[in-house]
């Protein structure tokens, strides 16, 4: 009999459209005729936590504990517990009749949340967007409810994580398997009956849960801790991001109590080498890029040359199997870029394996995921896209690239016109110049409604110190270029960078509103740098002005790096004000305020022209 095997994904992850991973994997597996199923307990789980039986549940474990932090929320629970159902229909399903009963006055009890954000919502909504204002207000109601069982029933809860804080930077898995021997909370107990539920339908012989973020961590080894005792006869493996970037120096043998084997990097050769050991088919030093326990030890086996299936030969991912109709659109935050990651149903592609450029500073990119560039053709790629939406009756495309070629982006458009393939797609770029007005305008008649890109520091010091190959002139130019064409520009923003001064913090912040006003980006975030071990930076951070301080590994994860930076600002003291202008920025206000008056300290003058934007726009119009 072939080995059956189940792939999932733990809570929590998206909640608005499925995670790919396991979906890449069940399209390549079926293609080499194998037996394999997927789910993602992400999803069914908050289904299951947001229904009317389970928050009475909520609310009956509160008072048993006497917790009644957000007394708001247990004051009203009765709504609450009458209305819920009600809210995540909706937030399924966005039916018309439904959103206008949602947004009467009346209808949603009001807690913390609700008052907080009232005068937000009618200054971002006004009279316009019956079904967003329901949204919103849906959104609110089930975050309020969120908030309580967080302080009332499990801390560890969260909308796209679970236990976040103890599986980031855990150098020792101390922490982690201290909570492992707590009693599982009531949302633990719905997990494990979901899983048991998987288990009876599929009957798998290997369980293969994907690790995203370090916010799915504890929920897998809840879940492997459960099979290991109830069913000891299936094998586990982990893999995914957080594997392939956090468990690589992986020592400590504690964690195979739980799981059989780890796996790094892409996991089509090491899953089928499992596949094939575990039916006999090859011995154990046969396995590629996979951690096991063997004689008390952790051992790495990876015979090389591993085995190469090229990103251009791979088969379009099956998402069969994944409940579509369960996932729910949220919108809870007004940043237009924002509402995308968390608002609609989008089938996930990667139009090329890792980043063309692999040279920024401050990224991973001495891993597979990035380092290992790898292209296909414009012909395979639509006939993917082709299949997923006759498998999934979605036309929307989120094309996860690290940075997406323009050259590939060229020949897609062209090909999804000349095909009459009719979608709506969006990406991640490099500021690159090659994206001219006429390519963008392309780009845009082919069904591309939005990009992201990192402009990091507004800095061009910073931006030559960083290796990002591009200058704000261009970022100008490039971005401007974007918007002409209707399509919309995220920019990621960086603060903190190694040896970043407190001018060029402000000088950036200037760059930015400017950007803004000009119409050359309508989104942006910004985020505190954050030293990574794989990165250059992390490799050799003296030659960034920076010290690495910690933390000391200790056999298990192996990732953010602790660091002091002597020579440049007081990083940690801008963030605020920062994301004050910003918020101003987006809603296109505030813009002939002092950067002064964003921060409650004294900062220095801009050094930036007024016209620093527009001039750099003026002269490329002219020429």
């Amino acid at each position: 009999m072939p080995i059956k095997t189940l792939l999932i994904t733990p809570p929590f992850t998206q909640l608005n459209t499925p995670y790919p991973a396991t979906a890449y994997l069940k399209g390549f597996l079926e293609e080499q005729g194998l037996p394999v199923s997927q789910c993602d307990l992400s999803i069914e789980l908050f289904n299951k936590v947001f229904t009317k039986d389970f928050i009475r549940q909520v609310f009956n474990e509160a008072e048993a504990q006497k917790s009644f932090e957000f007394p708001l929320v247990w004051e009203q629970r009765e709504e609450y517990i009458a209305k819920v159902d009600t809210v995540i229909a909706y937030l399924q399903h966005h039916e018309v009749t439904a959103a206008y009963q949602i947004i009467h006055q009346e209808f949603l009890p009001k807690a913390h949340r609700s008052k907080l954000n009232s005068q937000a919502m009618e200054y971002a909504f006004g009279n316009l967007g019956i079904l967003d204002k329901a949204k919103h207000l849906a959104t609110i109601f089930i975050e309020e409810l969120g908030d309580f069982i967080k302080a009332n029933v499990d801390e560890f809860f969260s909308f796209t994580c679970y236990a976040e804080h103890i599986a980031t930077a855990a150098s020792s898995f101390d922490e982690i398997e201290k909570n492992l021997g707590y009693s599982t909370t009531i949302i633990e107990d719905k997990l494990l009956l979901l899983l048991m539920a998987k288990i009876d339908e599929h009957q798998p012989d290997l369980i293969c849960f994907t690790i995203p973020f370090p916010g799915n961590l504890f929920a897998a080894l809840r879940c492997a801790k459960f099979l290991k005792k109830q069913f000891p006869s299936i094998k586990i493996g982990f893999g995914g991001g957080y594997c392939n970037t956090e468990l690589r120096s992986l020592t400590d043998v504690r964690i195979f109590k739980y799981v059989d084997f780890i796996t790094l990097d892409d996991g089509e050769g090491p899953i089928l080498k499992l596949i094939q050991y575990l039916s006999k088919g090859i011995e154990q030093n046969q396995l590629e890029r996979t951690y096991l326990l063997e004689k008390g030890k952790v051992v790495f086996q990876n015979k090389l040359p591993n085995t190469i299936f090229h990103h251009a030969e791979l088969p379009a991912p099956s998402y069969i199997g994944l409940l579509q109709n369960n996932y729910l659109s949220f919108l809870d935050v007004m940043n237009p870029m924002h509402r995308m990651w968390s608002d609609g149903r989008w089938n996930k592609l990667t139009v090329s394996h890792g980043c063309y450029w692999k040279q920024c500073s401050f990224c991973d990119v001495n891993l597979d995921y990035i380092g290992n560039y790898q292209n296909t053709t414009a012909e395979k790629l639509v006939d993917k896209i082709e299949k997923m939406v006759a498998e999934t009756g979605i036309t929307g495309f989120h094309f996860v690239d690290e940075a997406a070629p323009p050259k590939m982006l060229k020949a897609l458009a062209e090909l999804l016109i000349e095909r009459k393939v009719y979608v709506t797609w969006w990406t991640n770029i490099r500021f690159e110049k090659t994206f001219t007005p006429e390519l963008c305008k392309l780009l845009s008649k082919s069904g591309c409604i939005a990009v992201t890109g990192g402009l990091e520091v507004a800095s061009d010091r910073l931006l030559e110190k960083m290796s990002k190959g591009v200058d704000i002139a261009q970022v100008a130019n490039v971005t401007k270029s974007f918007s002409d064409n209707n399509i919309m520009v995220h920019a990621y923003l960086m603060y903190g960078f190694p040896t970043e001064t407190e001018q060029e913090t402000i000088d950036s912040l200037d760059v930015v509103r400017q950007l803004f006003q000009n119409n050359c980006i309508q989104s942006a975030f910004w985020h505190k740098f954050a030293c990574t071990f794989h990165s250059p930076i992390g490799q050799n951070p003296s030659e960034f002005g920076i010290k690495v301080i910690g933390p000391k590994f200790k056999g298990f994860a192996q990732n953010d790096l602790f660091h002091e930076d002597p020579t440049g600002a007081k990083h940690e003291l801008y963030g605020k004000g920062l994301n004050l202008a910003l918020n101003s920025y987006l809603n296109g206000t505030g813009f002939e305020i002092e950067l002064q008056k964003w921060f409650d300290f004294e900062v220095c003058k801009t050094t930036i022209a007024k016209n620093l934007i527009s001039g750099v726009l003026n002269t490329i119009n002219q020429d």
